[in-house]
């Protein structure tokens, strides 16, 4: 069967719909359908069952939040254990062409807020899993071999890890699952399937690399996160962006350079 005609019947349409790739993300086989819709097909039984916990997960925070999520119009399996889901398509820019306005950051912070206030047992109940803790002192001295390197002048100052509960995290805040309407706010956060119950300096971290340290540091304080709490998230963001920045430059990565640059300069602001 075409990925075409299993979309069709799974929508229930009188014809199969037009169907365009889309180039970001390679862990889903993704395609626009139409204009209304997104299709991601999972590649193997792994990210298949990682597809359903998302479509379970998307549901439970629904209620906790006003900030737009996909939601799956139709989804089955396209190989045994392969899932597959039509999502509703989200009107925006990524947040890597399109800044965050005031009440944009403000969207954030409420959805930061409301993920800490989700209880553990639904998350258990879905088996959302525990994230590993944060290599603090390897990934500092990982990073610190990394700015040596890349001849990078200003020092990585290390705060002392906060001990903070765990919470449920998007755990992968990168630009462009941030949909951004033309006037900045937020018009949807994309893409669960790594949703994790982990140390919240994780989605600091990533925040700080996609809409940069000040504003993660303001959306941060805003969701009720403490001061030691933001600080990790900022100084986990520059040690990544340090070690990819050195090693897609000594090819251990594919990376796209210019996208790397601008994480750096984001997370170093």
């Amino acid at each position: 069967m075409s990925v075409a005609t299993l979309i069709q019947s799974a929508l229930g349409l009188d014809r199969p719909p037009v169907l365009r790739p889309i180039g970001e993300g390679g862990e889903h086989h993704s395609w626009w359908v139409d204009d209304h819709y997104v299709a991601r097909l999972a590649p193997d039984r792994e990210a298949g069952l990682r597809l359903r916990r998302e479509l379970a997960l998307r549901d439970l925070i629904r209620p906790y939040t006003d900030v737009p999520l996909p939601r799956s119009a139709g989804h089955g399996e396209w190989a045994p254990g392969c899932d597959f889901t039509v999502d509703t398509r989200l009107d925006g820019a990524s947040g890597e062409d399109r800044p965050l306005s005031p009440d944009g950051t403000r969207q954030l912070a409420a959805l930061l807020r409301a993920l800490r206030t989700i209880p553990a047992g639904p998350l258990a109940e879905l088996g959302v899993p525990a994230g590993e803790p944060i290599p603090w002192q390897r990934l500092a001295a990982d990073a610190e071999a990394a700015r040596h390197r890349l001849d990078h002048r200003e020092p990585l100052r290390a705060p002392a890890p906060p001990a903070v509960p765990p919470v449920l995290v998007h755990a992968d805040l990168k630009g462009e699952h941030l949909l951004v309407r033309p006037d900045g706010t937020l018009a949807g956060v994309l893409d669960w399937t790594d949703a994790l119950v982990a140390d919240p300096a994780l989605d600091v971290a990533g925040l700080a690399i996609s809409v940069g340290a000040r504003a993660a540091a303001l959306i941060a304080a805003g969701a009720g996160h403490t001061p030691e709490t933001v600080a990790a998230g900022v100084f986990l963001a520059r040690c990544e962006t340090l070690i990819r920045l050195d090693e897609r430059l000594r090819d251990e990565s594919d990376s796209p350079l210019p996208l790397l640059r601008a994480q750096s300069s984001r997370a170093w602001e």
